[in-house]
C-alpha cells in the first residue's frame, strides 16, 4: 500500500525523521531510509526507542498521531495504481491489500482507493508476525485461496520484498527507496504505468 498504491512511504520517513530530531537523535536521510522504510509502527518505535532512550510505547503513539494526521491532509495515488487494480478486476484476478500500516491508516487509504477493489485486506497486527516475515503474505494467499507461487506481490521496499519472497510469492517491485534488486521471481519497474498484468514475464520463474 504505502509507496506502491499511494505515496505515503516518504511521508512516513519524514515523520520518523522529525521525531528523531525532536528527541535529540537526528539521523541522515539515507540512514532513516535504510532502517525504517517498510517497517510496521511497533518495530519502528522499538528502533526509535533504542536511539532516543524514550519508551517505545510513547514513541509509537506519537508516530501514529503524526503520520495519521499527515495522510489525512492529502493522499497522492501513485501513477498507474488504479489502472493496475482495474486491469486485475477485468482479468478476474483476486486482489488482497497487505500493509505494514495499522488498520486505522489502512482504512483511510482504502476508503480513497475504493474498498470494492480488494477481496481481502490485512493490516499490521492481523497476521502472527509483520513484514519482513512472510506471515502477512501467507495469510493473504490463504484468504484468497491461491498458492503463493501463483501470486504476484507488488512491493516497493527491501522489507516488503523480503516478506513476499520468503512467503514464496513472485514480486513486482516498484522501488520507492534504494535496495530493491531484480532477480529470481522479482521484476523491477520504475513505475506501475509500465505494467501489463498479461505480460508472461511477471510470472516467469527467473525474469530476464
Amino acid at each position: 500500500m504505502d509507496g506502491t498504491l499511494v505515496d505515503t512511504e516518504h511521508t512516513w520517513l519524514r515523520c520518523v525523521a522529525g521525531l528523531l530530531f525532536e528527541y535529540g537523535a537526528p539521523a541522515t536521510a539515507d540512514d532513516i531510509t535504510a532502517a525504517f522504510a517498510g517497517l510496521p509502527l511497533s518495530r519502528a518505535a522499538e528502533l526509535m526507542a533504542d536511539r532516543t532512550g524514550r519508551p517505545a510505547g510513547v514513541l509509537a503513539r506519537r508516530l501514529h498521531r503524526v503520520f495519521t494526521s499527515s495522510i489525512r491532509t492529502g493522499l497522492a495515488i501513485r501513477p498507474g495504481a488504479l489502472r493496475l487494480l482495474d486491469q486485475a478486476a477485468e482479468l478476474g484476478m483476486p486482489v488482497a491489500l497487505v500493509t505494514a500500516s495499522e488498520r486505522e491508516v489502512a482504512d483511510l487509504v482504502i476508503s480513497q482507493l475504493g474498498a470494492d477493489r480488494f477481496l481481502l485486506t490485512l493490516a499490521d497486527g492481523e497476521a502472527s508476525r509483520s513484514k519482513p516475515h512472510p506471515d502477512p503474505y501467507l495469510a493473504a494467499c490463504l484468504g484468497l485461496g491461491v498458492a503463493p507461487a501463483d501470486s504476484l506481490a507488488v512491493e516497493d521496499t527491501p522489507t516488503g520484498v523480503t516478506a513476499a519472497l520468503t512467503a514464496g510469492c513472485r514480486v513486482l517491485a516498484v522501488p520507492s527507496v534504494p535496495g530493491v534488486r531484480r532477480g529470481p521471481r522479482t521484476v523491477v519497474v520504475a513505475s506501475l504505468t509500465e505494467v501489463d498484468l498479461t505480460d508472461p514475464d511477471l510470472m516467469a520463474a527467473d525474469p530476464d
